[in-house]
């Protein structure tokens, strides 16, 4: 038996032949016993290898022995149609029901088939794209229920009105209609008033008002009426008289809140230089304006040029914890008239003093 001392290891390694016999009679020799791991096969041939630190055994399955993954599905592709074929069958939809007859108009007139369908889409692109509007505070504009809007009027034709109501449909989050007061010449101008009546407007009365808003619908007013939208370009975003206060006795009795709304810049489309009172007279208008482009470019004249709009609704004023008795009270309509008119007119200028331009914004 032939015994070697490795350098730097106190244990010994055997060669040759098993040692036979009783070790314990070896004397100065280090005993050292050696656990053999067998390394088993199973039935199936796959080896067995022993992992460091691993609690047991993984096994690796030969290349010719793996199963073969199976194939994968694609995944379902979703089928769209083309912008215009849902466009066509929109259009098609809504021509149908109109054939039909199958759409509501209530007792003012109001047509919301018609309004959501062919009138607003007909007014976004002015909206977004031309006037490029902006709203602020629309949360103070309530969800649900009955809301008197009160809002300053300009820009020589009533195009704020119609950019109100597209942004409370568009932008507010319950799409609300905006039900507008007008004066009674929009309703004698023929066609112009019909489509006013089905787009949501009303005559400027106590009584419509208070019906409209105690059903719950949003009505909007502009109390400067054609003193507002007719008034010289040098007295731009300077508020004119709010009238009687019929809008404030109206929310008294009905008990809705009152949403002041600053809107700058309308003042810019038309900026009136001059008025032509003969043409007035003879087309029984209030005025007949002259403006850098009319009626010099004739009807190009027409085209708004493209200022850059706000419109920002404030807190709402409160009526319901007045009470309705006091809407007959003149001191009371009138204190709520002013507060009204100078919570607008103190946002105009705060709107025109972060405005850098008027069409850049």
């Amino acid at each position: 038996m032939t015994t070697r001392r490795p350098a730097g290891n106190g244990s010994r390694r055997t060669t040759g032949k098993p040692v036979t016999g009783n070790t314990s009679t070896m004397k100065g020799a280090d005993v050292s016993e050696a656990r053999v791991i067998p390394l088993h096969a199973d039935d199936s041939g796959v080896r067995t290898r022993w992992r460091l630190g691993g609690t047991g055994a993984t096994t690796r399955r030969p290349p010719e022995l793996e199963p073969e993954p199976e194939p994968q599905a694609d995944p379902p592709v979703e089928e769209t149609s083309p912008a215009w074929e849902e466009a066509l069958e929109a259009a098609l939809t809504f021509a149908r029901r109109r054939f039909e007859g199958d759409y509501a108009v209530d007792d003012f007139g109001f047509d919301a088939d018609l309004t959501d369908n062919l009138l607003l889409p007909a007014l976004r692109p002015l909206y977004r794209k031309w006037f490029r509007v902006e709203t602020i505070g629309m949360h103070h504009v309530p969800d649900t229920g009955g809301a008197l809007v009160v809002a300053n009027h300009s820009g020589t034709l009533p195009l704020d009105g119609l950019m109100t109501a597209v942004a409370l449909h568009d932008v507010h989050p319950a799409q609300r209609h905006l039900r507008t007061l007008g004066a009674d010449l929009l309703f004698r101008m023929p066609g112009f008033g019909t489509l006013a009546r089905k787009q949501g407007a009303t005559l400027a009365c106590n009584s419509d008002a208070e019906r409209l808003m105690s059903s719950g619908e949003l009505v909007g007013v502009w109390p400067e009426g054609f003193k507002g939208i007719g008034k010289p370009f040098h007295d731009r975003y300077k508020l004119q008289r709010f009238g009687r206060g019929g809008f404030v006795s109206a929310a008294l009795r009905t008990g809705v809140p009152i949403i002041p709304c600053s809107i700058v810049g309308a003042e810019e489309i038309y900026p009136k230089i001059g008025d032509i009172k003969p043409l007035a007279r003879l087309f029984g208008a209030p005025y007949f304006p002259i403006t850098p482009l009319f009626p010099h470019l004739g009807l190009l004249g027409l085209v708004p040029l493209p200022s850059k709009w706000y419109i920002e609704f404030g807190e709402p004023i409160r009526t319901d914890t007045i009470g309705a008795a006091e809407a007959d009270d003149p001191m009371t309509v009138f204190n709520l008239t002013d507060q009204v008119r100078e919570t607008i007119q103190h946002t105009l200028y705060r709107l025109l003093s972060q405005r850098r331009n008027a069409f850049l914004g």
